[in-house]
């Protein structure tokens, strides 16, 4: 890629709309970084150490230590003792699979900052990568403790709960999600898969309102109306169900089921047709996948 001939302020100024939008890519910026930008970098005022931190992560995604580490240590340079270059510095630890090193350099932070939210998801990041669930769990929760607020971890601490099939506490999770976000229907069709994964009619009929509730928020999430098709479906399975409850169940059953066929058939190939649809619908099952 002859980027030399791009002009710097325009890679300075992706660099920075990537920065913004909190998106990686990571093999374009050390491209940029490596062809043309690090030829002006003292042209970029206060804002190159901002992008030596981010050409730096970059470095560590594509495996490029050779671009990684003179990032490190320019930066080093310019902030000795500074929390946010040894949480870097732990980073590439990580990256090097040295695993015990990056984690006391974390616990270092945390006691000397215990706000220090990014040091604290490292560590759960480390201890999920060594296949350490249990302990990812346990330092997550208490993470939370602290910053109730944070929607990604609670998402992260739902993911490795259902890793170890407690799928009544990965509910849990998502129901903190639903309250703080009551208008996703991600989260509402996450919910109800787990619900409907756990199985029984209680949570059947659980599983079936909250996919309705998702359909209802969006009603183009095909997921949400499959899962309400599958839910429905085995909730009329119970002989407990009064003849009122199982006339509108059957009737829900089949809107979601004719929604769903609807927008399939719209993109229908000539080696599946609408009855091929419906018999591929009746075959599959849902799971606890998001």
């Amino acid at each position: 890629m002859a980027t030399l001939d791009l002009d710097w302020e325009e890679v300075r100024d992706q660099l920075r709309a990537w920065r913004e939008d909190n998106t990686r890519h990571s093999e374009e910026v050390v491209d940029t970084w490596e062809h043309c930008l690090k030829h002006y970098k003292t042209k970029l005022g206060d804002e190159r150490w901002m992008v030596e931190e981010q050409v730096f992560v970059a470095g560590l995604d594509c495996n490029r230590l050779d671009i990684a580490d003179p990032c490190l240590m320019a930066l080093n340079e310019q902030f000795p003792g500074s929390l946010r270059v040894r949480k870097l510095r732990a980073m590439r630890f990580e990256a090097l699979e040295k695993f015990d090193e990056a984690m006391e350099v974390y616990d270092n932070i945390i006691r000397q900052d215990e706000t220090n939210s990014t040091a604290r998801k490292r560590k759960v990041a480390v201890l999920r990568g060594q296949g350490r669930i249990t302990d990812a769990i346990k330092e997550l929760t208490e993470y939370l403790k602290l910053f109730m607020s944070d929607s990604e971890a609670w998402q992260e601490l739902c993911d490795l709960y259902l890793k170890e099939g407690d799928y009544s506490k990965a509910a849990f999770c998502m129901e903190e999600l639903i309250l703080s976000n009551p208008h996703n229907h991600l989260f509402h069709t996450r919910y109800a898969e787990i619900k409907y994964t756990q199985g029984g009619l209680d949570n059947m009929e659980i599983a079936r309102s909250y996919f309705c509730q998702a359909a209802k928020l969006n009603p183009g999430n095909v997921r949400a109306l499959y899962g309400l098709f599958m839910s429905c479906t085995q909730v009329l399975s119970s002989p407990k169900l009064s003849a009122q409850k199982k006339k509108e169940t059957q009737q829900l059953a089949t809107w979601a089921l004719k929604e769903v066929s609807e927008r399939y058939s719209r993109c229908r190939t000539n080696t599946m047709d609408g009855s091929k649809i419906l018999e591929t619908l009746g075959a599959l099952s849902i799971t606890d996948k998001a």
